[in-house]
């Protein structure tokens, strides 16, 4: 069980970037940047930083100007205070330390003076928060020394290659989420800079298409994993998964290191402080599922001791000591403290451990009173500091299994809980969820007159008013999508959101809201309610998204030709198109896929079952249809049929509902998503100009052949290059024309602006009058095409602009009744 070992001695770090050429170093939203590139870019950040040694406050961001200006400040030997994003963060650190330069995550610098107010060691290079804390001025205080060998031991036991990509999963200001940039950059391997969430679809994408070989997250980002389906993820270039910043469930350790045997890839299970540059202890993957409960061995170059502790009575339990070169220069409680060199050179970790006759490390408890919760290491004692200074007596401590924060708060008058939770939850990073307030006429206590920590924590769950009153925002996705498991990390996709409601949930987020942020459905709640509101002309216009405009056109389109009113057709195909294009966006997610098939099945079902009743209906009271037609049948044996459009929509989502059945279609459409539709687009394509005579051969109706429209929308929705989109723009400029024979120019004019709007516009500005009667329309497509068929002949003769406007209310009417009577009202929880 002896640790890897590096085969060469590693570069220095970040000062050999160049040398790694043109591999590529970084993979970001806007392309690819090489080493070369990168080291280009740090050179000129470095000389705008200057020779003169200053104290650099840098907020980190995901993104290449920031990752550019960590390095820069780096190479040039300037001391860097890393911090969140959090605006209360920076203000309170500013204060604190008062920096020479404050960077932005643009890369932009505001430089506050020439030379440091500060005598900077020379060996101070880097200064962190605790594992992840805020609110406090201690900070963390790292040589360059120590950054290199954390990363040489990090690139040895996970033996990183050029060839590796990591996702940066975890915020850079937080020593393990620096860490793998660090070890990667220092091996020539690759970083897939993101800030999505392994919660959001896109990452996936995004992960899949930069051929991603590492993922690294707390217990938290495993529980995100599981709410994703990760099992069932196609990851074809994964390498292994890593874990640290708290323990994690022995089981939840079991399940995910037998997942990677099965699948491939390893689980590392690692434990690290800040004060260690990130990393003390591995698990070796093949011990994960015999030892789960173990920190494992240290990493190369460090090493453990356990020292007695008097109040633990258990003989092979004591504090854990690390030394190593990672061990940090020491604290820093203010700037006077920057002038210092090394003040320790072991850690004391806190925490209490034992050593197992194999060598492997376990700890079963912790010395000192800090929190780790949801990765972030918590001082109840700062937590009552800063209650007491609201004027608030309180006792603080937590749960790790459960990631809560516990807090009893006494006082006169009697404080409202709610603030106070807010407060807390603001000032250290937390869910407001995470955050117990339990008001107490006076604070539990021991004999001794000390705080009762275990009392406190034995207190049941106070009830707040969101519990029976969701904020708004839940309560919206509550009673839209029938779901009683809305929480601030759902999304639309995420909670089975489909077409059908999508345009309903659009239209009173829009309401609510004011606006809509891009890819609003892919959002979590939390991003949701923090997207800034449109001001000024653009708060008169609303940007719809363009399948729902053009349901909404289309459909008004078939009726008033139907009618005829007027005579412009195309509208049913555009319909296919953009049923096609919510088919990627809504079911072929990353949702598992047991998942996607029940969305599919369930979307058929949506559609098939009103379709057959209304059918049976009118073929009961009136002359002109049969029942068998309530069946939906016609189109598949060539009889000609006014619900052509319903019958086909039915088709294609059964026929893939059962190609849903296949594990191995399902891995090929996640791992080539633009291909997948192109390959059924080719096969359409085949029967539109009947190349094998399949088309004659079988009397294939036109309704069935027409499909070859919905691959066209359904590639639309993955086309994210402009290389794509005008692949398909040629496709359909090359296949319309001609389909339905001659004179048919306005028909193809019409196709052909519906799919050219589908794939190269997202949304379109609309005047907000206009947006809400788009959205109602689009919302009523399926029963405004049910029901005009039985309405327009009633009013046509006496006038077809009536009977267009008795149509759309009808299907309006019937939409909404019917929505109402069919949603399953959520039960709170």
């Amino acid at each position: 069980m002896s640790p890897p070992a590096s085969s060469t001695k590693q570069p220095r770090f970040p000062d050999a970037l160049a040398n790694h050429a043109d591999r590529t170093a970084v993979v970001h939203r806007d392309g690819v940047l090489n080493y070369r590139e990168l080291a280009e870019r740090v050179a000129d950040a470095a000389a705008r930083l200057g020779a003169e040694r200053r104290l650099v406050l840098l907020p980190c961001a995901h993104t290449v100007d920031a990752l550019v200006v960590y390095l820069a400040a780096l190479s040039a030997g300037h001391p860097l205070l890393l911090v969140p994003e959090r605006a209360s963060a920076q203000r309170s650190l500013i204060a604190a330390y008062d920096p020479d330069v404050v960077a932005e995550p643009d890369g932009s610098l505001t430089e506050r003076r020439a030379l440091s107010a500060h005598t900077l060691h020379p060996e101070l290079a880097l200064l962190l928060s605790t594992s992840g804390s805020t609110g406090s001025p201690k900070l963390v205080r790292l040589s360059r020394d120590n950054l290199q060998a954390n990363a040489e031991s990090i690139a040895a036991y996970l033996d990183i290659r050029p060839d590796d990509r990591a996702a940066t999963t975890l915020p850079m200001s937080y020593c393990y989420g620096l860490s793998v940039i660090n070890s990667h950059l220092l091996c020539g391997a690759g970083l897939i800079l993101t800030d999505l969430s392994v919660g959001d679809p896109l990452f996936w994408d995004v992960f899949r298409d930069a051929q991603g070989t590492s993922l690294s997250g707390v217990p938290y980002t495993f529980d995100l994993l599981d709410r994703v389906g990760f099992a069932d993820l196609r990851l074809p270039h994964l390498r292994y998964l890593t874990q640290a910043g708290g323990r994690m469930p022995a089981e939840q350790v079991v399940r995910y290191a037998e997942l990677g045997r099965r699948e491939g890839w390893d689980l590392f299970v690692m434990y690290g402080q800040t004060e260690a540059t990130a990393r003390m202890a591995y698990l070796p993957p093949d011990l994960a599922t015999t030892h789960p409960e173990a920190v494992g061995l240290p990493v190369p170059g460090g090493a453990f001791r356990l020292d007695p502790v008097p109040d633990v009575p258990t003989p092979d339990v004591g504090e854990l000591v690390y030394t190593g070169p990672n061990v940090m220069l020491g604290y820093a409680e203010g700037p006077a403290d920057l002038a210092l060199g090394r003040t320790v050179t072991e850690l004391r970790t806190g925490d209490l451990a034992r050593r197992a006759p194999d060598g492997l490390y376990e700890v079963v408890g912790r010395r000192g009173g800090f929190l780790k919760l949801y990765g972030l290491r918590i001082d109840p004692r700062r937590v009552e500091d800063l209650l007491a200074r609201h004027g608030r007596t309180a006792c603080c401590t937590g749960d790790e299994d459960d990631n809560t924060l516990v807090v009893a708060v006494a006082g006169t008058p009697a404080p409202e809980a709610d603030p106070l939770r807010r407060l807390v939850a603001a000032e250290y990073g937390l869910p407001v969820r995470a955050v117990h307030v339990h008001v107490l006429a006076e604070l539990p206590r021991l004999a001794s007159g000390k705080p009762d920590l275990s009392a406190v924590r034995a207190l049941p769950r106070p009830a707040y008013a969101e519990d029976e009153t969701p904020d708004r925002l839940v309560a919206l996705y509550r009673r839209v999508l029938g779901r009683d498991d809305v929480t601030e990390d759902s999304s639309f996709v995420s909670l089975g959101g489909d077409s059908l409601s999508y345009v309903e949930m659009s239209l009173a987020l829009e309401n609510e809201l004011g606006h809509l942020p891009r890819e609003w459905h892919l959002l979590p709640l939390r991003d949701l309610r923090a997207s800034v509101p449109r001001t000024g002309w653009r708060a008169r216009w609303h940007s719809l998204e363009t399948g729902v405009l053009l349901r909404a056109v289309a459909i008004v389109l078939i009726v008033g030709s139907h009618i005829p009113l007027f005579t412009v057709r195309g509208g049913a195909h555009v319909l296919l198109a953009v049923a096609g294009f919510n088919l990627a966006r809504f079911h072929l997610t990353s949702a598992t896929l047991r998942e996607r098939r029940r969305h599919l099945w369930g979307s058929a079902l949506r559609i098939a079952v009103p379709s057959a009743l209304w059918i049976a209906l009118a073929a009961l009271l009136t002359d002109g249809y049969h029942l068998f037609q309530a069946l939906l049948l016609h189109s598949l044996l060539g009889r000609d049929s006014n619900y052509w459009f319903v019958e086909v929509i039915v088709y294609i989502l059964l026929a893939l509902t059962v190609l849903a059945r296949v594990p191995a279609l399902d891995r090929a459409e996640r791992r080539f998503p633009f291909a997948a539709p192109l390959v059924l687009l080719g096969a359409g394509l085949v029967l539109r100009y009947d190349v094998l005579e399949v088309r004659t051969l079988l009397h294939l109706p036109n309704a069935i052949v027409a499909f070859w429209m919905f691959p066209l929308g359904w590639a639309a929705a993955r086309a994210d290059t402009t290389t794509k989109r005008l692949l398909l723009t040629f496709a359909a400029l090359l296949t319309v024309p001609g389909y339905f024979g001659p004179d048919e120019l306005v028909r193809e004019t019409v196709i052909i602006t519906g799919l050219t709007l589908l794939i190269w516009a997202r949304s379109l500005l609309v005047p907000r009058p206009l947006d809400r009667l788009a959205g109602l329309l689009a919302a009523s497509t399926l029963y405004i095409y049910l029901t005009h068929w039985q309405v327009y002949p009633l009013l046509a003769d006496y006038s077809p602009l009536l009977a267009l406007a008795a149509s759309l209310i009808t299907g309006v009417a019937l939409a909404t009744t019917i929505t109402r009577l069919t949603r399953r009202p959520p039960n709170h929880p």
